[in-house]
């Protein structure tokens, strides 16, 4: 009540005397016959008077009382006020309520109210609600209602027998790219055979944005499957660039740090102050833990079997499986939840209603922020520099006092840290279960082959590109067959550059 007699107050600054003795002379046929009901109804939602709202929505739900001295006022309690009578109404009168309180909805304080009041309008499309959505524009600020309201206002002109009205509703039509205004200018062709020419210029011009607009999400799509694809393969690259050990078990190094983001999200839940900041922390923990494990592996098992790659091909193919089972015993084999952040929820829409999910624009600067810092890491450090003379020539790092096992193990457990890096971004957009990294495995070398080995700008490029060409393939080829396409095509490009588009250089990319 408290938000009615608000309403009411606001509407009072803005009602002219005439019209508010027009909203009071009518309000008494809401308690006459059906037939005097429904016509009360329809020329309170004509008046355009938001004080008609709580009334029309009470008599709706039963609830508007006749009292005893003969006012008409919603029902405040669990009963009736005493000598009140709760009006009844038939089924014509509620078709007339429905039509009056999309209309009357346009004024109201609540935004909700105001577009689903546009969309009811956007569905009937009467000529008699141009001045009701003309008023409610000049008032409207929110430019989704906006939009809204200037699409249900086109249809209303399309639908008005003044045919200057009809040409600025095709025009106001023609202006959008919502596939809505496009079905509501094909449907009028029939009806207006003098406006056909501009009816289907309008058409064409929607086409085009809709054109443009699918080519803007595609574009994106490509940027957001590359940047999973480019945490996927980096770690990747630094293991398969520098120790030149394929790594099958890659792809359980990027489950284990999305299980490591379920574990901090998890223990963050018993702690209220630190629950904001679980994917933060999720991070560096995700690194380290994933960092430790590649160094333990490293030191352990294939530090003993450089040299035979088909060897440490199924070394690493018998860990990754090792270590899908122990995460099944540990955490089950159900999918696990990931809650994402309140500011990575939720779609943004840019300028031409192009629509992005927020949290793959978060990733992709997540995967760019990565790829800088493993630049960093390499260009601006000892580890990077020593790391480097040993990708250039092994011998001669060593006899220049750089302990290559050291390195070797350290590169190791950075391209690990890397890959739960990759974890921790893939459990906001798939699920988290043992099998998570299993899908990206395949991919990650495809980025690495085709980017050249070793190299983090051919990882870069490689990502993007596949990223890019898969899902412009998909529409038309499928998700399978697109993937075939890019497998093939990769084939024949390294027909031509066995070293990818990137050569690696040195005397140990000749060896």
């Amino acid at each position: 009540m408290l938000r009615v007699a608000i309403l009411l107050a606001g509407v009072t600054l803005f009602l002219s005397p005439a019209r508010a003795q027009d909203f009071d002379a009518l309000l008494p046929g809401l308690a006459g016959g059906f037939a005097q009901q429904a016509e009360t109804v329809e020329r309170l939602g004509a008046l355009g008077d938001p004080r008609a709202i709580p009334l029309l929505q009470a008599l709706a739900d039963a609830r508007l009382l006749r009292l005893a001295d003969g006012r008409i006022a919603p029902q405040e309690g669990a009963t009736p006020a005493e000598g009140a009578t709760v009006i009844r109404i038939n089924n014509r009168v509620r078709v007339a309520l429905r039509g009056a309180l999309g209309r009357l909805q346009l004024v109201s304080p609540d935004p909700a109210e105001r577009l689903r009041a546009a969309d009811a309008i956007l569905r009937n499309r009467s000529a008699e609600d141009i001045p009701l959505l003309e008023a409610a524009l000049t008032r409207e600020s929110r430019a989704d209602i906006r939009a809204r309201m200037e699409l249900a206002l086109g249809g209303a002109r399309l639908a008005s027998p003044d045919a200057a009205a009809k040409r600025a509703g095709i025009a106001a039509l023609g202006a959008s790219a919502s596939p809505e205004a496009r079905n509501l200018l094909l449907a009028a062709r029939a009806a207006n055979a003098e406006l056909l020419p501009e009816i289907e210029a309008a058409v064409a011009a929607i086409d085009r944005r809709l054109q443009m607009r699918r080519a803007a999400e595609t574009f994106f799509q490509g940027l957001s499957l590359g940047s999973v694809l480019l945490l996927a393969a980096l770690g990747l690259a630094v293991t398969f660039g520098v120790m030149g050990v394929i790594n099958m078990a890659h792809g359980e190094f990027v489950m284990i740090g999305a299980y490591v983001t379920v574990v901090v999200q998890e223990v963050c839940r018993d702690i209220p102050a630190l629950q904001p900041y679980s994917l933060p922390l999720a991070i560096p923990a995700a690194f380290l833990v994933t960092a430790a494990i590649g160094a333990a592996m490293e030191r352990g098992l294939i530090r003993h079997l450089y040299g035979r790659p088909l060897e440490t091909l199924l070394l690493t193919f018998g860990v990754g499986m090792v270590l899908q089972q122990i995460v099944r015993l540990v955490f089950g084999a159900q999918n696990r939840e990931v809650i994402s952040p309140d500011w990575m929820m939720g779609t943004l829409i840019l300028p031409g209603g192009i629509a992005i999910t927020q949290n793959r624009a978060w990733i992709i600067l997540f995967s760019i922020a990565v790829l800088l810092a493993t630049l960093a890491a390499i260009r601006l450090t000892r580890f990077g520099l020593e790391m480097r003379a040993v990708v250039q020539n092994r011998r001669i790092a060593a006899t220049m006092g750089i302990r290559t096992g050291r390195v070797d193990a350290m590169t190791f457990a950075f391209g690990s840290g890397i890959a739960g890096l990759a974890g921790v971004a893939l459990s906001q957009i798939d699920n988290v279960s043992p099998n998570l990294g299993t899908g990206y495995i395949i991919d990650s070398f495809m980025v690495v082959v085709f980017g050249g080995v070793g190299s983090l700008a051919g990882t870069l490029i490689g990502a993007f590109t596949l990223g890019l060409v898969s899902k412009v393939l998909e529409p038309y080829a499928g998700v399978v067959l697109a993937k075939v396409f890019l497998l093939v095509g990769i084939m024949l490009f390294i027909q031509r550059r066995p070293k990818g588009l990137f050569a690696l250089k040195g005397r140990a990319a000749d060896q």
